[in-house]
Formats: structure tokens, sequence, C-alpha cells
């Protein structure tokens, strides 16, 4: 009887082990369950209000950021938005057809001229917040005066700021017709764009053009810009450009700012069409000169919030503000802040260099 009794208390033991274990796990699983789910709240929370990453996919910004560079944007410093849309976190997944109300959260700066800037592709097809993300310059901020004469790009009607990373196509003209050699081009941190009859464009800064003036096989190095006729660039279907001669040569026009006052015309409606259909969704009837907008006919327009005009650093291998027009304020998304690691995919190694640089305007 007592072996019995003995048995019985060792599996009634066993027993007591086992669900004090399994009380263990759950409780370990439940600790870690609540960690994650508080950790994946804390991440959602930092990256809509506080941080974004992103990774420069283009050269349009070289030599300033280079293919490959991570970034972290500060969403901070122009004021985070809240969410616009119903969407599956850390995915570009989100249900069509439903926009959340929001406001931006003021921020502790303005975006000033020059500032490297994140915001929304502005001619996607797409909710704002889930639409492309571009990187640029902000050239022109709300209320400048903007004109571009052969490349140069006046502001206010003073020449821009200029910084020494800003590359633009250049003609190169050989001596004999000797053909350069694409490793030295490429060597001297530029590179070829295209080669013709004793000429080449390539594309680099304006320090790589001056040392290249001192090649002996090279004849002569400027910049190329086409001719203010030249008309190639509006057939390619962005609105904006319709009214423009070229991406190098653009006449005198105002960005907009919110409660300006502007008067349409034939002749400037490329200038503000994306403005009052696309982004404030008017609608508006056009015949002539002549402008029915919401039901009224009227050729003024006040313009409800601020636009900004970007432009890549890379300056003849960007599509930009040029092509596709402004950047309304509800599509800017954050201040380029530090590079966090950079990857050269063409050598396949870390640019060590680079990593935690600070991004400078």
């Amino acid at each position: 009887m007592k072996k019995k009794n003995s048995s019985s208390g060792t599996r009634s033991a066993r027993s007591e082990r086992r669900k004090s274990e399994e009380t263990k796990a759950k409780h370990w699983a439940k600790e870690w369950l609540d960690a994650l789910v508080w950790a994946a709240i804390a991440a959602i929370i930092l990256r809509t209000f506080f941080f974004g990453a992103y990774r420069i996919p283009t050269p349009s910004m070289e030599k300033t950021l280079l293919t490959g560079d991570f970034l972290i944007v500060s969403k901070l410093a122009y004021g985070p938005r809240t969410p616009m849309t119903l969407s599956i976190p850390f995915t570009d997944i989100y249900m069509p057809g439903v926009n959340l109300p929001w406001t931006r959260i003021p921020g502790y700066t303005d975006i000033k001229r020059n500032d490297i800037v994140v915001f929304n592709y502005p001619i996607d097809v797409a909710p704002i917040s889930v639409k492309t993300n571009y990187i640029k310059r902000a050239v022109g901020i709300p209320g400048d005066t903007l004109r571009l004469d052969n490349k140069v790009l006046y502001v206010n009607g003073e020449e821009e700021q200029s910084f020494d990373t800003f590359m633009f196509n250049h003609r190169v003209d050989v001596r004999d017709r000797i053909r350069l050699s694409p490793t030295k081009i490429r060597e001297a941190g530029a590179s070829l764009v295209q080669s013709g009859d004793g000429y080449h464009i390539i594309n680099m800064t304006e320090q790589t053009a001056g040392e290249m003036q001192g090649w002996p096989e090279i004849e002569s190095v400027q910049k190329f810009a086409l001719p203010d006729e030249y008309d190639g660039f509006s057939r390619r279907g962005f609105n904006f450009s319709n009214g423009f001669a070229n991406h190098d040569n653009m006449k005198e026009f105002v960005v907009p700012k919110a409660g300006m006052e502007v008067t349409l015309t034939a002749e400037n409606f490329h200038i503000y069409e994306d403005i009052l259909l696309r982004y404030e969704r008017n609608m508006v009837e056009r015949n002539g000169s002549q402008f029915m907008i919401n039901g009224v006919e009227t050729n003024t327009y006040t313009i409800q919030q601020d636009y900004y005009f970007m432009m890549g650093d890379n300056r003849d291998d960007s599509e930009d503000s040029r092509f596709w027009g402004f950047v309304p304020e509800d599509h800017v998304i954050g201040k380029a802040g530090i590079i966090y690691f950079s990857w050269d995919s063409e050598n396949w190694l870390p640019r060590f260099s680079r990593i935690f640089d600070v991004i400078h305007s």
C-alpha cells in the first residue's frame, strides 16, 4: 500500500512540474509577444512621426548623394503628417478609396532654399502617402521668381547658389579626332554620355571639367546646353514642360504660394494646370483664354497651399520639376539627415567613408 502511494505521489509531482513548465513557457511566450507588439508599435510611431529611411536609387543627386546611399530622413524638421490612408505597416499595401482626415504636426523649421527634401512624386496616380518617394534640392520656395537661361538658374534675379557637387553635361572637343579613353573619363569621376565626330558629351562637375581642360588631347571643354528654340522635351508628355522650350531654358515664372492670386491665360495655363486639377481638385473647363472654375466663369484663381520647385544636383540626369512641375506642401515627407550606410554596387563593397556622414544643404 505504501508503494502505491509513493508511485502516485511521484506521478503527481511530475504532473505538477509539467504544469509549472508549461505555465513558465506560456508566460515566457506572452512576454516575448508583448515585447514584439510594443516594439512594432514603437517602430510604427517612430516611422510615422519621427524618422524615415530612404535609399538613393538613381544618380540624379550625384555627386552630393550617390546611388546606393541609405539615408535617415527627419520628419520632425518640417512636421510629420498624420496617417493619410489605411495601410499595412511597413508595406505599400493600402485600402483603395479610403482617405483619412489628416493634418501636419508643426515642425521646428520651414523648408529653406537649397534644402535637400524627400517628398512624394506628385504626378503618381495613387493616394499621396503611398506615392513613390523622390529626393531633390528645393531650389525655389513659395513666392520665388525663377528663370533658367542656358543651364544657369536665376532666383529672384540673381544666379543661384552653386555647389561643388553640381554636375552638368559638357561638350569636350578633342585634338585630331582622338578618341578619349572611357576608363580615363571614369577614373576622373565623370561619365561618358555620347560620342561624335571629334567631340564627346561628358557629365561631370565644374572642377573635373577644369582639370580635363588641361589634358593634352583636349581642345576645349564647355557646358553643353540645348538651344533655346529646341522643343524636343515638350513631346515627352509632361504637362508642365509643354510651355517651355527645354530643360536648359525656361522663361521667368513665380513659384506659387498659399493665398497668391494668379490670372490664368492660354499662355500660362500649363504652369497651373496640375495645381488646379490634380492637387487642389477643381473642376475646370477651358475655351481658349476663357475659364470656368467650379461652375463660375473667371480667369483668376487663389492658390490654396504652398508649392516648391525641386531640381537634382546632377542637372542633366534628373527628372525633376522642370518636367513635371511643382511639389505641393502636402507631398513633403521630410529633410535628408544623415547617410547611415552606403553600398557601391559596381565594386560590391560598402563605402565606409560615407557612413554616418551628415547631409549638408
